[in-house]
């Protein structure tokens, strides 16, 4: 720019509104690439969010195919054996060893399926410790987002720095050929 308002030549003139126009496109440049770069930085949580909703959700699908489908075939069947039990001790007065024996092993089921049904019914969908784990998963990950980001600001900055020190560098070099 001075060496163009020194001469007013034409070519200079050109030459100085080249390197403002390049020194513009640069910018817009870097700065395209700043937010992609951002951009690119958000897409991990943002996945890792997806990935653990479609991992919750298939927890859950599988907890019920697992647990509620065998509970209800276990009740029928339950409920079909208490149903016989009923029957025969009204249709029967005397009682034999046989018999007793099988109303003991009817209740003892009966026992253990109603305790079973109780700690299901009461066991949570999702462990804690999975809830957990896939909390300090996430926060992990945001931390790191955190510091990757702060790591960019830094190394722009720097960068920033380095750059104005290598264009006065150049400027200085430019100004020594044109003397």
């Amino acid at each position: 720019m001075d060496r163009a308002a020194r001469s007013g030549l034409p070519e200079d003139a050109q030459a100085a509104n080249d390197l403002s126009a390049m020194c513009g496109r640069f910018e817009k440049k870097i700065h395209d690439l700043e937010l992609t770069r951002m951009i690119s930085i958000q897409m991990a949580p943002q996945i890792r969010l997806v990935q653990n909703n479609d991992t919750l959700m298939t927890e859950k699908i599988q907890s019920t195919l697992v647990n509620t489908i065998p509970l209800w075939k276990s009740q029928m069947v339950l409920a079909i054996g208490i149903n016989h039990s009923e029957q025969a001790a009204k249709a029967q007065r005397e009682v034999t060893d046989m018999t007793n024996e099988l109303l003991r092993k009817n209740a003892e089921v009966l026992k253990t399926a109603t305790i079973e049904t109780a700690k299901e019914s009461e066991r949570g969908i999702v462990d804690m410790e999975t809830l957990k784990k896939t909390n300090e998963s996430l926060i992990t990950t945001l931390d790191e987002v955190v510091r990757i980001q702060a790591e960019g600001r830094q190394k722009r900055k720097e960068a920033e720095v380095e750059l104005a020190r290598m264009e006065g560098e150049l400027k200085t070099k430019l100004l020594q050929m044109s003397r």
